[in-house]
């Protein structure tokens, strides 16, 4: 096997880290999965095409970021306030989409990149790799950063007690669209990134993205949360917000279908001395480093 085919691999394994980045958020932190992914993908890529045939491809990918959180937005509004079933908003919206995305390549089928007024930023060979690398580990750091605020916590909390947080006066509806959105956004976003990489946008292109977005998660566990790989008590969210034993989520002491809602009176329940127990081992583990 040849090296220009390993790095291409490599740079095409970038791309759909974005991707999957962006499917975490809606199945692992939500506990919500959504079908949403093999529309938006498209609308990304899409969206991007045309405006970098129009001579603006920077401005491409921010507005398939753009169009991205607009797909989440309306799967959250099925979801929320008109009531229906998770996968059935996900899969209404992703079917609308597909005419969405031929009216935004003006009724054709698929597009070519190959005569563009101006160069993406993946225009040249010798630098898309490390382009790749800096764009992911933006991403990366930027969701790591969000999760840590105040914001990301509710809307982690959200997904792993519905009932709790809402008791703690949080919006339960106003989590489900910021989550959906930056999701799909994020998915939007990998789209744009694959059509400018490959030079053309097709309507049928996001076919399998939902599976292939759902391996690179389920791999990557496999990776940072073998034993003594990833070590949850590291994790930036205090041990209060998760649901642990009172919640009754499987593997924490209580038996699955015993969860139950809190009140506010728990949200902040963990003691200074618990989460200082909680975060000595790896506390320990970085000295000893």
């Amino acid at each position: 096997m040849s090296t220009g085919v390993i790095i291409r691999a490599v740079e095409l394994g970038l791309i759909f880290s974005v991707l999957s980045l962006g499917e975490y958020i809606t199945v692992k932190v939500m506990d919500s999965p959504d079908l949403t992914v093999d529309g938006s993908f498209v609308t990304g890529g899409c969206t991007a095409a045309m405006l970098t045939l129009a001579g603006f491809p920077n401005l491409g990918l921010a507005a398939a970021f753009v169009a991205g959180l607009l797909c989440g937005c309306v799967t959250a509004f099925l979801q929320t306030k008109m009531k229906i079933q998770g996968l059935l908003a996900g899969i209404l919206t992703m079917t609308a989409l597909y005419s969405v995305n031929l009216r935004i390549m003006q009724g054709a089928p698929n597009v070519s990149l190959y005569a563009v007024p101006k160069p993406t930023i993946l225009n040249n060979p010798a630098t898309v790799l490390y382009v790749l690398i800096a764009i992911v580990a933006l991403t990366a750091l930027l969701m790591y950063a969000f999760f840590k605020t105040n914001l990301g916590l509710m809307l982690r909390a959200a997904g792993d007690n519905e009932e709790m947080i809402r008791s703690s006066s949080v919006n339960v509806d106003s989590m489900k669209f910021l989550g959906f959105a930056l999701s799909n956004g994020l998915v939007a976003l990998s789209g744009a990134l694959l059509v400018q990489f490959q030079k053309f946008a097709d309507v049928t292109g996001g076919t399998g993205m939902l599976v292939l977005g759902l391996a690179g998660i389920i791999i990557g566990e496999a990776v940072f949360r073998r034993p003594g790989g990833f070590d949850h008590r590291c994790d930036p969210v205090p041990p209060a917000v998760y649901s642990g034993p009172a919640a009754g989520v499987p593997g924490h002491g209580h038996e699955p279908g015993q969860r139950r809602a809190r009140g506010s009176h728990d949200f902040h329940s963990a003691s200074p001395e618990t989460e200082k127990e909680t975060r000595q081992p790896c506390l320990n583990s970085r000295t000893s480093a």
